[in-house]
């Protein structure tokens, strides 16, 4: 399945023409640009995202609420590390080459790729990761995914993969990060709520601001109880009903 698209008249290609054509009319500097901010920019960006929207719900809603988003932005990488796993066998499927090797006039900003490119792990993870933070905090979920389409759009500019790649790579992120959501949560909200109950490593779930509030707010048991927590508290005498 190597020859997905060696056809010129294919619009996967003519697209890729078009897109990387950009390179060859930009100045030297941009391209540089380009290719740092296709290769690593990107993903760094996601990172503090990431970390932007951890540091928001910290300090919002109820002591529930943030145990819950954080539980979310956990699974955001680890939804991009699983996808890259399920990548593996479908690369090994497909082999398909890279486009520099099957089409001649490319703009080829990024060197040593020597693996297969279908489908794109950059897209792959940049997608993973900003559906992760879309599941937990909207409104930087959304600032997260349109760094992973600008992702996808570098890593057709700098020669490195089609358009399709691109959308595979996206599809496979999206559907990672959001079918095993259920089970990820189901996972990870536990361990984040013994953590949220922890005198020294609470303050990663709940700002120490908020579980002030908490203890605040009339009939809250605070972070470390466990009416906030959405876990019904022992009533004084369930253990007595025998008596």
């Amino acid at each position: 399945m190597a020859g997905l698209v060696l056809d010129g008249s294919n619009p996967d290609v003519g697209l890729l023409y078009d897109i990387n054509g950009l390179a060859k009319d930009a100045p030297p500097w941009f391209d540089r640009a380009m290719a740092f901010t296709g290769e690593y920019g990107i993903m760094i960006g996601l990172v503090l995202v990431v970390l932007a929207a951890w540091w928001s719900v910290r300090g919002a809603g109820s002591a529930e609420d943030s145990v819950g988003s954080v539980a979310g932005l956990l699974w955001a990488p680890l939804a991009a590390a699983v996808a890259l796993l399920v990548n593996i066998p479908i690369r090994g499927f497909v082999e398909r080459p890279r486009p520099f090797l099957d089409h001649k006039g490319l703009e080829v900003l990024v060197t040593g790729k020597t693996d297969y490119s279908f489908v794109s792990d950059h897209a792959t993870m940049a997608m993973a990761i900003a559906v992760g933070v879309f599941v937990a905090h909207r409104r930087l979920g959304v600032g997260a995914i349109a760094l992973a389409l600008l992702e996808g759009f570098c890593r057709v500019y700098l020669g490195v993969h089609y358009p399709t790649d691109v959308i595979g790579g996206f599809a496979l992120g999206t559907a990672v990060a959001l079918l095993l959501t259920p089970l990820a949560l189901a996972l990870l909200t536990p361990l984040v709520s013994a953590v949220a109950r922890s005198p020294r490593l609470g303050p990663l779930v709940r700002s120490r601001a908020a579980r002030e509030r908490d203890r605040a707010e009339p009939g809250a048991g605070g972070i470390g109880g466990t009416r906030s927590l959405g876990i019904p508290e022992q009533r004084p005498d369930d253990n007595n009903l025998a008596a």
